[in-house]
């Protein structure tokens, strides 16, 4: 059997990570299957086993590809601006997740459950990439609101990453989702990504802010 090269192994890891994120436009992740994304690759369901040994896997490294993306986003805020107000940054940053809708997605499921499915060198990847998110993230803050404490900015950091574990599910709702708030006389106001974002992080930095002043 010819020996399979580098380059048409991650193509065809790239083709079960893109059929996976396909499918995953109109099916949910507990209603997807291997054989789901088998069938949707040109090769044989069987050999998706020499790449990814759980459907937990496929998605995790298509959560990775995500968040490399949004990575490029953030690494351009922090290289190609010298200097950017509260509003000016959470302007950019809310604008870079709102094109993000797949990470969002991603975001609002389990990780537990995840994270749990997936081998350790899977999982080390994908902390990499998560990982290289929260540096950019913290470096920005520390360029661009100097006078933020180390202390400040690892606050920041770690309540606007939670924050985004739910923007998805509070921006993206269905038409029987919207049916039952008013059934239900919920006094609730819909916002979309950028404006919930963009509120959250101006407000985080507003003290920031003050001081700048």
């Amino acid at each position: 059997m010819p020996k399979v090269t580098k380059e048409r192994s991650n193509a065809r890891r790239d083709e079960i990570i893109n059929a996976c994120a396909e499918l995953y436009e109109t099916t949910c992740f507990k209603d997807l299957t291997l054989k789901d994304i088998g069938k949707a690759t040109s090769f044989t369901r069987t050999s998706i086993y020499n790449y990814f040994q759980t459907k937990e896997e496929i998605f995790l490294a298509l959560l990775e590809r995500e968040y490399d993306l949004w990575n490029a986003d953030l690494t351009d805020i922090l290289e190609k601006n010298e200097s950017l107000s509260a509003d000016e940054f959470a302007d950019k940053l809310a604008r870079s997740l709102e094109k993000r809708e797949r990470l969002l997605k991603l975001m609002s499921m389990n990780h537990y459950d995840m994270e749990s499915s997936s081998r350790i060198e899977n999982l080390t990847e994908f902390k990499r990439s998560y990982g290289r998110s929260l540096q950019l993230v913290t470096r920005c803050a520390e360029k661009f609101f100097p006078a933020m404490s180390a202390g400040e900015v690892r606050n920041f950091v770690y309540i606007f990453f939670p924050f985004m574990f739910g923007i998805y599910p509070y921006t993206y709702v269905t038409d029987k989702q919207r049916e039952a708030m008013k059934n239900a006389e919920a006094d609730y106001v819909f916002m979309s990504v950028y404006e919930i974002t963009f509120s959250c992080v101006k407000n985080l930095l507003s003290p920031a802010e003050s001081r700048k002043a």
